[in-house]
């Protein structure tokens, strides 16, 4: 198996900063993909931000400007620095996380439990 654990998740005002942390671990070889998203109850999950093996760099309209994902390929981490958060920030947060495992089947693709963000004065 290739599990993922999140962190970093809670509670912040407006105006405030939080970072996420997320971590794969298990069956790895490489990875390929990681990737944060988000969903609300009523609406479908949406992709915040992620970064491909070769850095491309993807983020949604609406966080652009004020979040930036890293990663440490060597810790196969990855993490989601949000600055000036808002109300419509609140979210479930779900790191996914792609690549092949050092068993059969190769190809994985992992998602975390989801951490909750809440944005509210």
């Amino acid at each position: 198996q290739v599990l993922v654990a999140e962190s970093g998740g809670g509670l912040v005002q407006p105006g405030g900063s939080l970072r996420l942390s997320c971590l794969a671990y298990g069956t790895i070889l490489s990875i390929s993909d990681m990737g944060w998203y988000r969903q609300v109850p009523g609406k479908q999950r949406e992709l915040v931000a992620a970064k491909t093996s070769s850095g491309t760099t993807n983020y949604a309209d609406s966080v652009k400007g004020r979040f930036t994902v890293s990663r440490d390929n060597a810790q196969n981490t990855i993490y989601l620095q949000m600055n000036n958060l808002k109300p419509e920030d609140t979210a479930v947060y779900y790191c996914n996380v792609r690549g092949l495992r050092t068993i059969l089947p190769r190809d994985f693709d992992s998602w975390g439990q989801g951490i909750q963000v809440t944005v509210s004065s």
